[in-house]
């Protein structure tokens, strides 16, 4: 996996912060795997909420808040929201991924 101990902290204290205290978080894409170089940094974040206007207001400050705290790159979020339907891409995370 490529990110620091710091970044993968970082990640799962704003992810708690702004998702929720049992909010899951994966890392998925480019970054799991070793052997590549660069790429953005897919996240995968299980909400506990599932109050829409919530979950947008949450998903703009923890991609700012983030981005201070690990540096401004790019970041892709898939966030699924408590009760959602699970879609494609929410399985392939959690399958391809690793969770933090």
């Amino acid at each position: 996996m490529r990110l620091s101990s710091s970044q993968i902290e970082a990640i799962k204290q704003e992810a708690e912060h702004y998702f929720g205290a049992l909010a899951e978080v994966w890392l998925f894409g480019s970054r799991v795997d070793d052997r590549q170089r660069g790429g953005d940094v897919d996240l995968y974040v299980r909400a506990t909420t599932n109050d829409a206007d919530q979950l947008a207001a949450a998903r703009f400050a923890f991609l700012a808040r983030l981005k201070r705290r690990i540096g401004d790159r790019k970041i892709d979020l898939v966030l699924q929201r408590s009760g959602g339907e699970d879609l494609p891409v929410h399985e392939l995370a959690r399958q391809r991924g690793v969770k933090l």
